[in-house]
Parts: structure tokens; C-alpha cells; sequence
């Protein structure tokens, strides 16, 4: 598992990811997580769907709390042959709750927190914090990874229409 310092930044702090890189083209390696009622989901489950993977820090913060509403409107647009995962580390309990308070309810949150099975899968555990660093990931139906988007600095929100734009080519 490799380390890749400074590739993100919080206020201009570098930090250092964690886990194996994904790249362009390559198949999405499988990980586990659990949803809002505890229960283990396999990405796997997901084939024959275009996914958005969009990864956060914690959803109880403004950006990622506004990332993750905007993809949840988003998803109304996409139709049914795409699918949008949140990945944070934040408790299942606490994503659960979160979600009802903001009204998402097209957007799949998943939690990371036990295993850090996804951070680890894609390279997107910061080491320092131990939260999923800003990113979006775009998996055709065969599950091979179309597009990958690393936001440098983690307070800052990803690139929607760049995301949009290459789920348009797959959907």
C-alpha cells in the first residue's frame, strides 16, 4: 500500500493519502462498506450502473454538506441507470440522521469508518486525519473507472460539470 504526500491540502497543509492509486481506465477494485442500517454493500452490487463515487471528509461540514445536496439534486437529472454513492467515514447512525435532516434521499451514503476498505481500495485515506479525502469518480457499467477527480485542496467543492459531463458519455 503506497503513500502519496502532498497531493491534497487542508488550508494549504499538505497531507499525505494513503492506499493503492487508481488510474484511468483500469477496473474498480472492489470494497466494503456499510449503508445507514449497518448492513454490509459490496461495490460490486453495483454493476450494470454508471457510479458516481463521490468521497467527502465528514458530511457535517459545509462543503461536503453541500456536495453531497448537489449531487442529490443531480440525481434526480440522471435517470435511473446511474447511481450516486457518498463515501465519508462518518458513522452510518450519523449519515443516517443527516440525511433525513437534509432531505437527501437519491444520493447512497455509505460508511467507510470501519475497515477503510474504500479509502484503502482508491487511494483516498488521509493518513493524518484518518477521513477520505474530496473526489469523484465516475465507473461505467462493466466497472472500469472513467473518470477520476482529486480536489487538491479539501475545502473546496469538486468540478459538478466536469463530473456531469463524463457521465453523459456513459449513461
Amino acid at each position: 500500500m503506497g503513500e502519496r504526500p502532498g497531493l491534497v491540502t487542508i488550508k494549504g497543509n499538505p497531507l499525505t493519502l494513503v492506499g493503492n492509486e487508481v488510474l484511468l481506465g483500469q477496473p474498480a477494485p472492489d470494497f466494503t462498506v456499510l449503508d445507514n442500517d449497518l448492513e454490509a454493500v459490496d461495490f460490486s452490487s453495483f454493476r450494470g450502473k454508471v457510479c458516481i463515487i463521490s468521497t467527502v471528509p465528514s458530511l457535517d461540514t459545509p462543503v461536503c454538506d453541500a456536495q453531497t445536496r448537489r449531487f442529490n439534486q443531480e440525481a434526480a437529472k440522471l435517470g435511473e441507470d446511474v447511481i450516486i454513492l457518498t463515501v465519508s467515514m462518518d458513522l452510518p447512525f450519523a449519515q443516517k440522521r443527516w440525511c433525513g435532516a437534509a432531505g437527501v434521499d437519491k444520493v447512497h451514503t455509505l460508511s467507510d469508518y470501519r475497515d477503510a476498505s474504500f479509502g484503502n481500495a482508491f487511494g483516498m485515506l488521509i493518513m493524518e486525519l484518518r477521513l477520505l479525502a474530496r473526489g469523484v469518480f465516475v465507473i461505467d457499467r462493466e466497472g472500469v473507472i472513467r473518470y477520476i477527480q482529486l480536489v487538491p485542496e479539501i475545502t473546496n467543492e469538486p468540478d459538478y460539470q466536469a463530473v456531469l459531463e463524463a457521465v453523459k458519455g456513459l449513461a
